[in-house]
C-alpha cells in the first residue's frame, strides 16, 4: 500500500498537526508491529516539521534503547530517570524543554540540540513502552501545542505491539 504524506504549505503549527494526525492514523491503522509504526511516524513527523531529530526510544528491561528515528546519530542506551527521555519515562509524563542547557542532567546526544520535547508511549494499561523524542536546533521551539498534538500521535501507537 502506498502512502504519500500531504501537508499544505504555509500552515500554522497547529494546522500542520491537524492535517498530519489523520495521516498518522492511516499509517498505523491495522499495523501490529510497533517498530513499523514508529518508523513511519518518525518519518512523517520529521518530513512535516524538519526538526533536528525525531524518533523513538523503546523500554527494554531497565533502560531505553534507540528505536526508529530520523536525523543525526543518537545515543543508544538511556537509563531510567536520566536526561529528558529517562525522566519522561520514570515520571510517565510529557516534558517540554525550551532550553536544554537549563535541564539538569540533559544528555547531549547532539551538540546541535537546543530544545526538546519527550512524550511517553503508553500501552493499553498505561504502562510506558517507550518515548517519542524530538529535538530542535533552536531554543523555544516546543510548547503546549506540540505536547498536546504529539500526545495524540503517541496514542495511535497503543494498538501497535
Amino acid at each position: 500500500m502506498s502512502h504519500e504524506l500531504s501537508i499544505s504549505a504555509g500552515l500554522t503549527k497547529e494546522e500542520k498537526y491537524a492535517e498530519l494526525l489523520p495521516q498518522l492514523a492511516a499509517l498505523t491503522e491495522g499495523e501490529s508491529d510497533m517498530i513499523a509504526c514508529m518508523a513511519n511516524m518518525s518519518a512523517a513527523l520529521h518530513a512535516t516539521f524538519d526538526w533536528l531529530w525525531t524518533g523513538f526510544y523503546r523500554v527494554v528491561g531497565d533502560e531505553l534503547v534507540l528505536g526508529p528515528f530520523q536525523g543525526p546519530l543518537a545515543c543508544v542506551h538511556i537509563r531510567r530517570g536520566k536526561g529528558v527521555c529517562g525522566t519522561a519515562w520514570s515520571e510517565n509524563r510529557t516534558i517540554v524543554v525550551p532550553d536544554v542547557e537549563q535541564f539538569p542532567g540533559h544528555i547531549a546526544c547532539s551538540s546541535l540540540s537546543r530544545s526538546e520535547v519527550v512524550v511517553p508511549i503508553r500501552g493499553p494499561e498505561g504502562e510506558v513502552l517507550g518515548v517519542l523524542d524530538i529535538d530542535s536546533t533552536e531554543t523555544g521551539t516546543f510548547d503546549q501545542t506540540d505536547a498536546l498534538w504529539l500526545e495524540k500521535a503517541a496514542k495511535l501507537l497503543t494498538d501497535c505491539k
